[in-house]
């Protein structure tokens, strides 16, 4: 069954029916006729207005063009009848809505000349009503010119951004299929020579172990420096491989800071000289998450940043002026403070929070990369 809300066009929202809500207007100028035959048309020619309005918007093709058309000779009407002109208005904003170019330049200059000339042949006329609402007809003629073009310019424009807006998804896309084409090219040419080598030199050994130990022992070594030398080629080629740089990190902290208007006081440079880029991407990251926090959480007004590299460590103090952390707030927080956490022990870094008028977060690591202890002796 179709739902009450999906009676409404997609592309047109509620607009189009907001504006029902001025049929009430005509009335006025139909009762004022004393003839009951004029009465019963006007009604007629309002309640045929209001049907062929909604189906020019839910229909396509040819039969949009014939509801406009019908929409247009009842304005005509409406016009010499009874002396309402506003009607126009109603077309005006549906002409806006036409997506074919072609349709738009026919209907809008049809629309126009004919709303131009009924009005001149009212004034000619000398009908009283354009006189006394004179100010009100020069504005619907200003908004059967301009609303059609603006609403035309405004839709073209949306349709624009959005196909802007998958072009950008489509590019992304293809950017991660080639980074993940690059790398599997990469593991290949770094891991394959290697790794096979390893396994020749197992099996070698494994056939040598009982007739010839001690050259089964060098193939050993031989596959143990194997395996290093595998190793600190993927360590290398990971930390090449997509890192953030803490200056260009920085760029976007100040973007997202300004637009939830928080002020931000930087102190040192963020430009790094001594710190690998293992450990400035996993700092970049740990930043961007504490700036997340802030702008979430904290109800602060100013952030501070201060870097500070010494000739072993730097140390990246991240600070706010806002509602603070108790120990429950930890917690709910857990998932982000944990993911940092994480990020600095692998780098053999370390984080401390400290709440006081505030909070601040300190951000400590190595200016070489280091593995964990726990991998030292691989």
């Amino acid at each position: 069954m179709q739902k009450w809300h999906q009676i409404f066009h997609k592309k047109t929202g509620l607009s189009p029916y907001v504006w029902v809500v001025f049929y009430i207007l005509p009335f006025y100028f139909i009762f004022r006729s004393s003839a009951t035959y004029q009465i019963v048309l006007g009604t007629s020619m309002i309640i045929v207005f209001f049907i062929c309005y909604v189906l020019s918007f839910v229909s396509k093709g040819w039969l949009m063009y014939f509801w406009s058309s019908v929409q247009i000779l009842i304005s005509i009407t409406m016009t010499l009848l009874f002396s309402y002109v506003y009607f126009s208005l109603f077309l005006a904003f549906f002409i806006g809505n036409i997506q074919s170019r072609a349709g738009f330049i026919t209907l809008y200059t049809i629309h126009l000349v004919s709303t131009i000339v009924t009005i001149n042949y009212g004034f000619v006329s000398q009908n009283p009503v354009y006189i006394t609402q004179l100010p009100f007809v020069i504005i619907n003629v200003i908004g059967v010119i301009l609303l059609p073009v603006t609403t035309y310019n405004r839709n073209r424009s949306d349709k624009l951004q959005g196909q802007l807006e998958d072009a950008n998804k489509r590019i992304s896309e293809l950017v991660k299929l080639e980074e993940r084409q690059r790398i599997a090219r990469d593991l290949h040419d770094t891991l394959g020579q290697k790794l096979s080598l390893i396994g020749l030199k197992s099996d070698l050994a494994g056939k040598l172990i009982s007739k010839n130990p001690t050259q089964a022992q060098i193939e050993i070594n031989d596959v143990r420096q194997t395996a290093r030398s595998a190793l600190k080629e993927v360590r290398e080629m990971v930390t090449s491989m997509r890192g953030t740089r803490l200056e260009d990190e920085m760029f976007r902290v100040k973007q997202i800071l300004k637009a939830a208007e928080i002020d931000l006081i930087l102190e040192g440079d963020p430009q790094l000289t001594n710190t690998s880029l293992m450990n400035e991407n996993v700092v970049s990251m740990c930043l961007k998450e504490a700036i997340t926090n802030i702008i979430k959480h904290s109800s602060a007004s100013t952030c501070s940043i201060a870097i500070e590299p010494t000739q072993t460590d730097l140390v990246i103090k991240v600070g706010d002026n806002g509602v603070g952390m108790v120990k429950e707030s930890v917690v709910l927080l857990g998932n982000g403070l944990r993911g940092m956490k994480e990020r600095l022990e692998f780098v053999n870094g370390c984080m401390e929070i400290v709440s006081n008028n505030g909070t601040t977060i300190v951000i400590k690591v190595p200016n070489a990369f280091k593995p964990p202890e726990r991998e030292a002796g691989i």
